[in-house]
C-alpha cells in the first residue's frame, strides 16, 4: 500500500528565529521578554509573521513596520531567511530518515514521508502519526500532518489546515471535494479565474466540463486535479541526504553565556539522533559551532570512545563541554556537525546483565569524566616490558589495556615521588624482591622491595635502596595496597 504523510510546518519563518531559544521559560524569568516578528521579502516589507507576546501586544500580520513599532517600541524584527528555511527543511529530512528512507521536499513549509511500507515496524497508522508529531514538536516545530494515497492530496489536506488519515481514494476524493480552490496546487491567476467564475470548491471543480475546463484553464489544471487524486501518476523527486550530519540554529537575539545555548543543543542532538538511527550508524564525534558578531566562531568537540546515537548521553557530554567553555563574545547562532560515524552492529539485548551492558556503562562514564575534566585527565594504563616499576607502564586509551597479571604482587597505587619512611614503623611481611636495573639509560636502581604494614595497619609497598652498606640504610613507600 503507497500511503503518504505530508508535514506542514505553517510557521516555519518564525520558528527558525525561535527554535534555539526556550521562549516559555525566558517569559517564567522576565516579566519584559521582547516581541518578536518576522517580515516579507521586498522593498516594502510587511509583518509576515508574529510570536504570542507580539500578538498579545496587538501586532497583526501585514501590519506595515511603522504601525508596528508604534504599538511595540520594543518589538524585535527580522527580515525573512528563505536560505535558512530550506536548510531546517532538510535537517528535518535528516531526521525523518529515521522513519522510512523514502522522503521528498515540498518547499517552501513541507516535507513528504511514504510511509506504506514500515506501517508494519512501528505498530500501525495512529502510533506512528503521533510519534512522527511529537518528534517533530520536540524538534520546536508547529505541524500539521495529513495522510492520504496521493503525495498532493497529502499536501492539500495540511496545507489546509485538515490532520486527516486517509487510507482510500474514495474518501481522498470526498474529502478534497470539501477543500476550498486556494488549496489546488495551480498558479494565482487561474485560481482568481476559478473564483470570479463562482468556483469556491475543490468539488465544484471537478464538477466542470472537462474539455471546456482544458481550453479555458490549460492541461496542467486538470493533471493537477487528476494526480491529486490519483488518477494520473505523481513522481516526486527524492529527498538525496548528504554524506555527513550538519544543522544550524539562528537566534533571535545573541546571548552573552551558555546556558540557553543547551536548550537548542538539545534540538539540534535530536535531528542528529534521527539521522544516525536512520544510517544504524553513532557518532564518534560531534562538534558544536558556535558563531560570534565580531569574533572567530568557538568549536565545542566531543569525542566518544564508542559509537553512540543516545540523544541524552550526546547532550550531557555537551553540556559539560560547555560549561567549561569561557565566550569570547556574544552567541548568535551555533550548529551541530557529525563528520565521523560509525556503524553500530545489531544488539542482542537480556534479561540478565551482560558484558555489554558493564562495558557501555563504563565507556558512558569515561566520556562523561573527559567531557567534565579534560581528555588527557581520564586515561587507561597499558603495562610495558620494564622492571622499574615507575616505567612499567604508559598511558593508553581506557578499556584498551590488558589488565595486570592475576599473579602480580605489585600494587595498582603507584606514588608519582617515592616518599622516605622510618624502618620502625614498619612490619615486614613478605620480600624481599631484588629490582636492579636501568643501567644503560642513565636511570640505574638497585632496590630491595617488601610487603609491608605500617603503625595505621595500611598496606604499603616498600623499598630500601641496596647500596651494599656504602651508605646509611634509607627506605622509601612506593606504593599502597588497596
Amino acid at each position: 500500500m503507497v500511503l503518504w504523510l505530508a508535514l506542514h510546518l505553517p510557521r516555519l519563518p518564525l520558528e527558525i528565529f525561535q527554535r534555539g531559544h526556550d521562549r516559555t521559560a525566558a517569559a517564567a524569568n522576565d516579566a519584559s521578554l521582547r516581541p518578536f516578528a518576522v517580515t516579507t521579502d521586498g522593498p516594502h516589507p510587511q509583518l509576515l509573521l508574529a510570536d504570542a507576546e507580539a500578538q498579545r501586544q496587538g501586532i497583526r500580520p501585514g501590519m506595515g513596520l511603522s504601525a508596528a513599532y508604534a504599538i511595540a517600541p520594543d518589538l524585535v524584527v527580522r527580515p525573512r531567511d528563505r536560505l535558512q528555511e530550506e536548510a531546517s527543511l532538510e535537517a528535518l529530512a535528516l531526521w525523518a530518515e529515521q522513519f522510512t528512507p523514502t522522503l521528498s521536499l515540498a518547499p517552501p513549509d513541507a516535507l513528504l514521508l511514504e510511509i506504506g511500507g514500515c506501517l508494519k515496524l512501528f505498530e500501525g497508522l495512529d502510533a506512528l502519526s503521533a510519534r512522527v508529531r511529537e518528534g517533530v514538536a520536540r524538534l520546536g516545530f508547529d505541524v500539521i500532518a495529513a495522510c492520504a494515497p496521493t503525495p498532493g492530496g497529502a499536501l492539500m489536506l495540511a496545507r489546509s489546515g485538515f490532520e486527516s488519515q486517509i487510507t482510500e481514494h474514495p474518501a481522498l476524493r470526498h474529502q478534497l471535494g470539501q477543500l476550498p480552490v486556494e488549496s489546488l496546487d495551480i498558479p494565482a491567476a487561474t485560481i482568481g479565474a476559478l473564483q470570479r467564475l463562482g468556483m469556491r470548491t475543490v468539488a465544484e471543480c471537478l464538477r466542470l466540463p472537462r474539455d471546456g475546463a482544458a481550453r479555458r484553464f490549460g492541461q496542467d489544471f486538470l493533471d493537477s486535479l487528476d494526480r491529486a487524486l490519483g488518477e494520473l501518476p505523481a513522481p516526486r523527486t527524492p529527498f538525496v541526504p548528504p554524506a555527513r550530519f550538519a544543522s544550524r540554529l539562528v537566534l533571535p537575539v545573541p546571548v552573552p553565556d551558555v546556558e540557553p545555548i543547551l536548550f537548542g543543543a538539545r534540538r539540534l542532538v535530536e535531528e542528529l539522533t534521527g539521522f544516525l538511527l536512520g544510517r544504524g550508524a553513532g557518532a564518534t564525534r560531534v562538534d558544536l559551532v558556535l558563531a560570534h558578531d565580531k569574533r572567530p566562531a568557538t568549536t565545542v568537540s566531543v569525542e566518544l570512545s564508542m559509537p553512540s546515537r543516545d540523544p541524552v548521553h550526546l547532550h550531557r557530554l555537551l553540556r559539560e563541554r560547555l560549561n567549561r567553555v569561557q565566550l569570547p563574545d556574544a552567541v548568535e547562532a551555533f550548529s551541530l556537525h557529525c563528520m565521523e560515524t560509525l556503524q553500530l552492529a545489531p544488539r542482542n539485548f537480556s534479561f540478565f546483565a551482560t558484558r555489554e551492558g558493564a562495558t557501555e556503562d563504563r565507556t558512558a562514564l569515561v566520556e562523561h569524566l573527559r567531557a567534565r575534566l579534560g581528555r588527557q585527565a581520564v586515561q587507561g594504563l597499558a603495562l610495558v616490558p620494564e622492571h622499574r616499576p615507575e616505567l612499567a607502564f604508559r598511558d593508553a586509551e581506557p578499556g584498551t589495556a590488558s589488565p595486570p597479571p592475576p599473579a602480580s604482587q605489585r600494587p595498582l597505587w603507584l606514588l608519582q615521588t617515592p616518599r622516605p619512611i622510618d624502618r620502625q614503623r614498619l612490619r615486614l611481611l613478605a620480600g624481599p624482591e631484588r629490582i636492579e636495573s636501568g643501567w644503560w639509560d642513565g636511570g640505574d636502581v638497585r632496590r630491595d622491595y617488601y610487603r609491608a604494614v605500617d603503625a595505621a595497619d595500611s598496606f604499603l609497598w616498600v623499598y630500601r635502596e641496596a647500596n651494599g652498606g656504602e651508605a646509611p640504610e634509607r627506605w622509601f613507600v612506593h606504593g599502597l595496597f588497596s
